[in-house]
């Protein structure tokens, strides 16, 4: 059982989370490649519905593709995360339907 001061602190990082989620910006799931035989070229990559799409970023993209992929993986750590701090939260009986 959780003792009142461990429910306090993940309640605590829960609200953390949640402000970190949501200043998190622009998300796109995939991942920046970098292809091409003789002259190597960014390309926005996904694969959705087993068909692999691309589009070319080039130099001045890349960067931003990129700012959303990784934010896209801190998205799923941040879910990851209050996936375990909720469980806890549930199986120690404190969670009343709240938005946490």
């Amino acid at each position: 059982m959780l003792e009142k001061q461990e429910i306090a602190a993940a309640r605590s990082r829960l609200a953390e989370l949640k402000s970190e989620m949501t200043g998190l910006g622009p998300v796109m799931r995939g991942s920046v490649t970098l292809m091409g035989t003789r002259t190597k070229q960014f390309y926005f990559s996904l694969n959705k519905g087993g068909k692999t799409r691309l589009i070319f970023l080039g130099k001045k993209r890349e960067p931003i593709a990129r700012s959303y992929s990784d934010n896209h993986k801190r998205l799923l750590e941040i879910v990851d995360e209050m996936t375990i701090l909720h469980m806890e939260l549930l199986k120690a009986n404190v969670l009343d339907g709240e938005n946490s």
